[in-house]
């Protein structure tokens, strides 16, 4: 007999941490950590997002289901919005699709899009606008998770990313979710 799993999805904001306290005492001030969210203490990220990203977290009181959404190996996409600097080229994108080779290896394929801006909240702070340059947007999927992995994507096909935001994991998305907001979910494991 199968058990249930709660999960909880959250549109974790900018300048928070992906974790509920703040371990490094090197940085003088308090950084914001998800404990100023929500009351969880049994939950676990399910593949964290920087400090400077936006969107959709994933947590579970599941060890098991924790480790299946953040192992690479279970090939779970996530997809993110990308704000990058500069017009979008299609041979960029092709690029990111095929992989790219960073300092610790070649990118697994990703899908990647040219979006419209899509309609986001206000990012506090906003990014930094430089008038002379343009900006464009790309929908992008990956199922792997390196360190810092879309920004440094972006960066080697020379578009750096400015504003990144997770939009889904697997099947749950950000849909409905305010920054700081979040809604619970059971689910069905397998037995």
């Amino acid at each position: 007999m199968g058990s249930m799993t709660d999960i909880i999805l959250m549109n974790k904001p900018y300048h928070v941490l992906s974790q509920f306290t703040d371990r490094d005492q090197t940085v003088d001030i308090a950084r914001a950590t998800l404990a100023d969210f929500i009351d969880a203490p049994t939950f676990r990220v399910a593949g964290r997002l920087d400090y400077d990203s936006e969107g959709l977290l994933v947590l579970t009181n599941d060890g098991r289901l924790q480790q299946r959404i953040a192992n690479p190996r279970h090939k779970l996409w996530k997809t993110y919005w990308v704000q990058v600097e500069g017009q979008i080229t299609p041979t960029a994108c092709q690029q990111l699709s095929k992989g790219v080779l960073l300092k610790d290896g070649l990118t697994a394929p990703a899908r990647c899009t040219p979006i419209s801006a899509p309609s986001l909240w206000e990012r506090t702070p906003p990014i930094r606008v430089r008038q002379h340059i343009p900006d464009s947007w790309i929908e992008i999927a990956i199922a792997e998770g390196r360190n810092r992995q879309i920004r440094r994507m972006t960066a080697a096909v020379g578009f750096p990313t400015l504003r990144l935001v997770r939009t889904q994991v697997g099947e749950w998305t950000l849909n409905g979710l305010e920054p700081g907001a979040s809604r619970r979910i059971v689910i069905g494991s397998a037995p």
